[in-house]
């Protein structure tokens, strides 16, 4: 059960430290400016961003405010149904709740923009994001390994049953 606990207490730690990094940033720099952090690796870059990563759904705020919707649906129905069965869909689905309050507060509070403000400064293409994305993005990593421990464990025991069959075809 402290699993549980520890994911929650973490879910709501990274939701606080999204907006009190976010209301940091922008009441304290301008809007693209930009310092170093840790030199050749991290910048903060402040930018409002009204769309998703890379610019996709820009200024589509209600899509995008959609979408997260239903995202966030989808996750407090898996904690419902799966609950406690599964530490690991449990800890994936608080993070990405966690990150999708975040950057849903930010749409609905500061006219569809997101703050966003970690810029690698070795990867300048890249975008700029801020703590709810790096918690959706851990989040849905987590998912894809409980999907891929879920599909060898199926193989796994498909496999089991096979053997297990073919064994007592012999003895027939």
């Amino acid at each position: 059960m402290i699993t549980y606990i520890l994911a929650a207490l973490t879910a709501a730690a990274l939701l606080a430290a999204d907006q009190y990094t976010k209301y940091f940033i922008s009441s304290h720099y301008t809007l693209a400016e930009s310092h170093g952090f840790i030199p050749k690796i991290l910048n903060i870059t402040f930018t409002e961003n009204t769309g998703a990563a890379w610019g996709m759904l820009n200024d589509r705020t209600w899509l995008l405010i959609g979408i997260t919707t239903v995202v966030m649906l989808i996750c407090i129905a898996l904690i419902l149904k799966y609950g406690t069965k599964n530490k690991l869909l449990f800890w994936a689905m608080m993070l990405v709740l966690s990150g999708g309050i975040g950057n849903m507060i930010d749409r609905v509070f500061r006219k569809g923009g997101v703050v966003d403000f970690l810029q690698f400064d070795f990867w300048k293409s890249f975008p700029v994001f801020n703590v709810a994305d790096c918690a959706i993005t851990v989040g849905a990593g987590l998912l894809v390994l409980y999907f891929i421990i879920d599909i060898c464990r199926d193989q796994k025991e498909k496999s089991r049953k096979r053997t297990a069959a073919n064994s007592a075809d012999e003895q027939n």
